[in-house]
């Protein structure tokens, strides 16, 4: 029998947010005859002083999401976009500080680069070369990525990219690990190294009075100092690669305390061919989409705590 005399344990709001996901905004900045692409795909998420609208429906401190969707395209016209992380930074104080209700926004941003398409000659019956300056084709390697929070007095910036796919054919070997009954892969002292590199890096600017810095030079550089760690490593492990890949940013780049990386094994298998009577000297590999190894962890800045979460999903 239930006993009904005892009161009800009352049931509480929990975190909270809100706002529009995924605006598509592309930017063409007119320069002359010369055009520049920026591509965008925006999502805000908006917290604060919310429990009324969950408890009764109550929107008064509700900014509409929609109001959040034309937002964005308008301040695509006002400010520009310098950079991923600049206009994130835009929006971000502009919700803090324009709605009182609101405490904290999230700004992520995920950016597909263009190149430019090169015409074949000066000389063509069509449009001359030095006229083709509006001409471009999507880049197919990774996405860069960005998140702004902004709380009304600190920033955190933590960017990145996914699906950059890097490989090294040789000086890579992966042999001298634990065996058991289980055990059937064999020790390889030349091998294949290739992966999909999900990588995030934090910033150390969390004020305004402190010097921001150059987004657009500190991405190159970071994914030039990534891309070279890879290439120079002489790899006995994954392990090994990811941790020079975030020594050498983290020795490199000053603006950055911590880098996470995810970086699945993309394992390439030697194909067997003594049945057909030949023999296979490194040259014929079968590519694995799955199951794949998958290695994950942090570099730091030494004396600075970790931040970035450890399940990269959740950014």
């Amino acid at each position: 029998m239930t006993d009904n005399s005892r009161p009800a344990r009352p049931v509480l709001l929990g975190q909270n947010q809100y706002g529009k996901a995924e605006n598509r905004v592309v930017r063409i900045t007119r320069d002359g005859a010369t055009h520049h692409i920026k591509d965008l795909n925006v999502s805000v998420a908006l917290s604060g002083d919310m429990e009324e609208v969950h408890y009764s429906g109550s929107n008064a401190n509700v900014l509409p999401t929609d109001t959040t969707k034309n937002t964005v395209y308008a301040f695509a016209k006002e400010h520009g976009i310098e950079s991923a992380e600049q206009f994130g930074i835009h929006l971000a104080r502009h919700f803090v500080t324009s709605q009182e209700p609101i405490t904290t926004a999230r700004i992520r941003i995920e950016e597909y680069a263009w190149e430019r398409i090169e015409a074949s000659d000066a000389d063509s019956r069509f449009i001359g070369a030095d006229e083709v300056k509006h001409s471009f084709v999507r880049k197919g390697q990774e996405t860069r990525l960005t998140q702004i929070t902004y709380d009304g007095q600190s920033w955190e910036v933590v960017s990145g990219l996914k699906d950059l796919v890097v490989m090294n054919s040789t000086n890579s070997e992966f042999w001298g690990y634990v065996k058991d009954r289980y055990t059937t892969l064999k020790e390889a002292y030349d091998r294949i190294l290739a992966t999909q590199v999900s990588a995030r890096w934090r910033f150390n600017w969390t004020d305004d009075e402190q010097r921001m810095p150059h987004w657009e030079k500190s991405y190159e550089q970071t994914r030039k100092h990534m891309l070279q760690a890879f290439a120079e490593t002489y790899s006995l492990s994954l392990q090994q690669t990811l941790y020079q890949m975030g020594s050498r940013i983290i020795n490199s780049r000053s603006e950055i305390d911590e880098v996470r990386f995810s970086l699945p094994n993309k394992h390439h298998f030697l194909v067997d061919l003594e049945p057909f009577g030949l023999k296979n000297d490194n040259e014929v590999y079968f590519a694995a989409d799955r199951p794949y190894g998958l290695i994950e962890a942090t570099v730091l800045r030494d004396g600075c705590e970790p931040r970035i979460p450890v399940d990269l999903t959740n950014l």
